[in-house]
């Protein structure tokens, strides 16, 4: 049976845990690889309290060790200090006999090592100083380098005190050369690739946050400056069908406002908002959309809001299509609102910008985009990662279901808002005897007189030069069909161009033969709703269907009422009744 490896002690694993840190430390990982290539070794019976610094051998062939004390439990941070503290000995030449070779006999000069080499370890902010220690080198009021101090002449000194200074000037360097890329918002990984904020923010996601991890490894960040300067970008953009962030690297940023900047294009683009404008002013959208994520980002405390940016606490819960609703009669001050590209501009991009990447999608977009978002939903709730408002919940949610194709919405606006037919049963109208039981009366069912005009919709329809007869007879087709099944047998049709003509209430079967497009555009479609809301015969609270292309004047309507438009059509006005998108 193999030999199983000796679980480590406490005292031990805070020892290689501080070495570890010590040889990824920028300033002292060239130091310590000039040791041997083992960890600090234990050496019973050296008498030192804490750690050594040993170093014997020829001086064609020299070794340097860290010899510590076995029996001496610490924090890693307290070995750290005491392992930077020696090597720092090496690094400043303190072994060197030429210069400090009365070390191990004087205690003025130990003294002067110790409190140089404590000073520049205070500066450069390496673990934390035992107690005992303070003032003090690590093997305490002990010298701190073992070995016979001879004296091997220039040549070796020159030599050895040039490359252990060398490493301490080079890690030095190192260490100034990461501060100030750091202070910049760069770091570089492993490799020496720059690391930018954004590139640490976007790390995070994927790391850390479940909820958008999926979506951030999917997407590439574009940070050119050229690029954004002649794209009007002042902080970023997103283009969903690249799967592509633009970002502006002269943005003045921290990684933090970063997070949420990143967060925010990624959730307009999984969300779909460029699609689900659906004939809405695209700008206008974008500024609603960008209440409502930024919304949802506060809450959740995903990064920092930048400054500038669009944020509402009154808008708090609102879905994108009310808060769209509620601004869209402020035009003036609206476009003066910036969103993350620009005033004026809207960050979602609609067609790729001149010198982007092109398309490297290889699988449906909507796809990708709803499996990262269940996914890290449901990753995000099972790591109990925090809040998600249910707003997004509800969006994401959304997502994951097939959309309602307009006829099945429009059949469900039938079902809540038109009055199906209610027979009477009654004894003066008897049954036929049934065959089973002859000798039975049964009451009879009919329809009181004047039943049908209170169960009946009204239909005004755009019949200008430029409605198309594709969208009325695929509008009229489905209302006759879901009329028929209401048991609806006729509807009130007013078609209108420049003025209203009323055909009275016309059979459901027959109304699309009854439809010819007749006017020349220009389209006033207010006269004829004005005309069913107070002709006498129209019931008070029958609902309207109003069918047009968009071209048309704003429009009141104080009953229940609906829409039916081309798919890419928009209507000139904020809608207060639903919109079916005939397809």
């Amino acid at each position: 049976m193999a030999r199983q490896k000796a679980k480590a002690s406490p005292a031990q694993a805070a020892r290689e845990l501080a070495w570890v840190r010590i040889k990824n430390h920028p300033a002292l990982y060239h130091l310590a690889y000039c040791l041997a290539a083992r960890s600090p070794e234990p050496t019973p019976g050296d008498g030192g309290p804490w750690a050594r610094l040993a170093f014997g051998g020829k001086p064609t062939q020299m070794w340097f060790q860290i010899r510590v004390n076995p029996a001496r439990l610490a924090a890693p941070e307290e070995w750290e200090w005491v392992f930077a503290h020696l090597l720092l000995h090496l690094g400043l030449n303190h072994y060197d006999p030429a210069t400090t070779g009365r070390l191990a006999r004087d205690t003025e000069h130990f003294q002067a090592a110790c409190g140089e080499a404590n000073s520049l370890l205070a500066a450069l902010r390496v673990g934390r100083a035992p107690s005992e220690l303070t003032g003090l080198g690590a093997a305490g009021m002990d010298e701190d380098i073992l070995g016979p101090i001879l004296d091997w002449g220039d040549r070796y000194n020159l030599r050895y005190s040039r490359e252990h200074s060398d490493a301490l000037a080079t890690g030095l360097a190192n260490a100034v050369h990461r501060a100030v890329k750091q202070a910049a918002g760069v770091e570089e990984d492993q490799s020496g690739k720059v690391k930018h904020s954004w590139d640490r923010a976007m790390s995070w996601f994927i790391s850390s946050y479940p909820l958008l991890g999926g979506l951030a490894a999917g997407f590439k960040i574009v940070a050119d400056a050229d690029l954004c300067s002649r794209c009007d970008i002042s902080i970023a953009a997103v283009d969903p069908a690249l799967a592509e962030i633009y970002v502006n690297p002269r943005a003045p940023l921290g990684q933090y406002e970063w997070r949420f900047v990143l967060a925010h294009e990624m959730l307009h683009a999984a969300l779909r908002h460029g699609e689900r404008a659906m004939g809405r002013d695209p700008y206008l959208w974008n500024i609603a959309a960008d209440y409502v994520i930024n919304g949802w980002l506060v809450e959740m405390e995903v990064g920092e809001l930048p400054f500038g940016l669009l944020h509402d606490l009154e808008l708090q819960g609102l879905s994108v299509e009310a808060v769209y609703d509620r601004i869209a009669n402020d035009l003036r001050r609206l476009r003066k609102l910036a969103t993350l590209r620009g005033k004026g501009l809207g960050d979602i991009l609609g067609e790729p910008l001149p010198g982007a990447g092109e398309n490297r999608r290889g699988i449906d977009l909507d796809e990708f985009y709803r499996r990262a978002l269940t996914s890290g939903l449901t990753y995000h709730d099972s790591a109990h990662r925090g809040l998600i408002p249910a707003g997004l919940r509800e969006a994401i949610q959304v997502l994951d279901q097939p959309p309602m194709a307009w006829d099945v919405a429009l059949a469900r606006w039938f079902e809540d808002h038109v009055r199906s037919p209610e027979p009477i049963r009654s004894y003066g109208h008897p049954s036929r005897r049934q065959a089973s039981a002859p000798d039975i009366p049964r009451p009879g069912r009919y329809y009181p007189e004047g039943m049908e005009l209170t169960c009946t919709f009204g239909v005004v329809l755009d019949t200008s030069g430029s409605m198309s007869g594709k969208l009325l007879g695929k509008a009229l087709g489905a209302i006759a069909a879901y009329a028929r099944a209401k048991d609806v047998h006729s509807a009130r049709l007013v078609y209108c161009d420049a003025a209203p003509h009323d055909a009275g209430y016309v059979p459901v079967e027959s109304i699309v033969d009854k439809v010819t497009v007749t006017g020349r555009g220009g389209t006033v479609l207010q006269l004829a709703i004005r005309f069913l809301e107070r002709t006498p015969d129209f019931p008070a609270d029958g609902p309207i269907l109003i069918i047009t292309d968009g071209w048309c004047d704003n429009l009141t309507v104080k009953r229940e009422h609906a829409y039916l438009i081309p798919a890419k059509g928009k209507l000139p006005f904020p809608p207060h009744g639903p919109v079916f998108r005939v397809v």
